[in-house]
């Protein structure tokens, strides 16, 4: 009686440690950075191209104020555009009817102030009502309501 004790004791101890082990293989170590890392990795600032930033020493030249804006549909994604580029709804574009391809234009949402530089890449939109179409990207970094298909935008080229 004593031995299956010990043996029962012996195995479960067993199952024990291999779970244990198991467990402690299958965890991840968490390693904290280093404070020299975050000192030699600065934040580094994109292009004003490629995201929201400052307008300092931008030149700036009022295009239309209460104009509307709208984005794209995800169906246009990997679409070519007019200008032959490949349309990609994470980048910052824009399609307006008149403005020429390449131009570089800051759009400020009226409601709240935010803005973001696109470059123009498309023609459109097709609504009489509405000025330009923002790619979901740019539309999204600006909106006051995530939920929003349309806004008031200030439109203004930027002069190089």
């Amino acid at each position: 009686m004593r031995n299956k004790k010990n043996y029962i004791l012996t195995m479960l101890t067993a199952a024990f440690i291999s779970c244990f082990t198991y467990v402690i293989s299958q965890t991840k170590p968490v390693i904290e950075p280093k404070a020299q890392d975050t000192l030699t990795k600065p934040n580094l600032i994109p292009l004003p191209t490629d995201s929201v930033f400052t307008d300092k020493g931008l030149k700036l030249k009022t295009y239309k104020k209460n104009a509307h804006a709208s984005y794209y549909a995800d169906r246009f994604n990997g679409k070519k555009t007019a200008d032959g580029s490949r349309f990609n709804n994470s980048k910052y574009t824009a399609a307006h009817k008149k403005l020429p391809f390449g131009t570089r234009v800051k759009v400020t949402n009226e409601a709240n102030g935010k803005f973001v530089i696109v470059k123009i890449t498309d023609r459109g939109p097709f609504v009489k009502t509405r000025e330009i179409d923002l790619s979901k990207r740019a539309f999204m970094e600006i909106t006051k309501s995530k939920g929003a298909g349309a806004m008031k935008v200030t439109i203004e080229t930027i002069i190089e």
